[in-house]
């Protein structure tokens, strides 16, 4: 039976995350990863559902939608067809969360097309997301900025322990490299496998950096203890995993010189977002993040990236019922 409205569409937009920083790859006290994430204005997915007589899925990352859409639909309340069309999608492998915001997208608009309530923490499960990290989830729920706490003994995604806001006159900068891609899929469990577990003393050090640095700083809009707090994170975590990116603390070379670059300029916190390539940095205001930007693109070789300027987002994901004329 189709619960929703023939003349109804659900358009979801959803923003990337930049990942920070894991907490614990110790796992000494029970639990392990934990993360720092932030919700960022662009880039975003953005797609669009309404019912059909057959389903039918177009735009970038169609094949993903089209396997989640089947996942979701059998769902009790969800077993009918769907036309769904992706105006705009996360870049894939690129560190920006583009998996888990794309299933989440797709399974909000069809429980919304429906009239059933939102479940992203069961539909991250059901559509095998967050099995690492419980930030993308907390972000696509409220944006901000999102510490989980880690994986323990209980299943299911990591909780969320902590959401703050990310000031609104901060800006981040966003360095991609489009001819590389991170670690994903079988490769990325693979090297997780493979990674011996952090010192204690290293992870340790990352969860009082988080708790005792980086968010009071957040709480006081104080940028510069903020990206010194993230500076450390990133070298810890990036030292832990460079022997499985090529010795590097940056999956893209060109990536690591941008930011050493913006960081010798005056930007704060600089560091790779998950596997990369995609690399960030934080500037006081706008006029700032211009100059930095300005600076970074007059770089030799900086031809071959996409610098952007982004705001922190401070809410979830965008969710819109629209009217449309029949069922397509």
């Amino acid at each position: 039976m189709i619960n929703a409205a023939p003349s109804s569409r659900v358009t979801v937009t959803a923003p990337a995350r930049l990942h920070l920083g894991f907490l614990d790859l110790n796992g000494g006290l029970g639990r392990k990863f934990g993360s720092i994430g932030l919700s960022i204005s662009e880039p975003r997915t953005r797609l669009s559902i309404a019912i059909a007589r057959q389903n039918d899925v177009v735009g970038p990352d169609s094949e993903r939608v089209r396997r989640h859409l089947e996942t979701m639909q059998e769902v009790p309340g969800l077993r009918a067809a769907h036309r769904v069309g992706i105006e705009h999608a996360i870049p894939a492998h690129a560190g920006l969360g583009s998996g888990t915001q794309l299933a989440l997208a797709v399974a909000a608009a069809l429980r919304s097309l429906h009239g059933l309530p939102l479940d992203p923490r069961g539909d991250a499960v059901r559509l095998r997301r967050g099995a690492r990290s419980g930030v993308g989830i907390g972000l696509f729920e409220q944006g901000g900025v999102i510490v989980d706490g880690g994986h323990g003994s209980l299943a299911g995604p990591a909780p969320i322990v902590s959401r703050l806001a990310f000031p609104e006159q901060w800006r981040v900068l966003i360095v991609l490299d489009p001819a590389h891609h991170g670690l994903h899929g079988g490769n990325e469990r693979a090297a997780f496998a493979a990674l011996p577990p952090l010192a204690e003393r290293s992870a340790d050090r990352l969860c009082r950096l988080v708790l005792m640095k980086a968010l009071p700083a957040l709480a006081e809009r104080d940028l510069p203890s903020f990206g010194a707090a993230i500076d450390e994170v990133q070298r810890i975590v990036g030292d832990h995993f460079a022997p499985l990116q090529g010795g590097r603390r940056f999956t893209s070379p060109q990536v690591g010189a941008c930011l050493a670059a913006l960081q010798a300029a005056g930007a704060y916190g600089i560091g790779q977002s998950s596997w990369g390539p995609t690399g960030f940095a934080f500037a006081p205001s706008a006029a700032e993040a211009d100059r930095l930007a300005a600076s970074a693109r007059r770089l030799p070789g900086s031809r071959d990236l996409d610098i952007r300027i982004c705001t922190g987002l401070n809410a979830g994901a965008d969710i819109a019922v629209r009217m449309t004329a029949e069922v397509m």
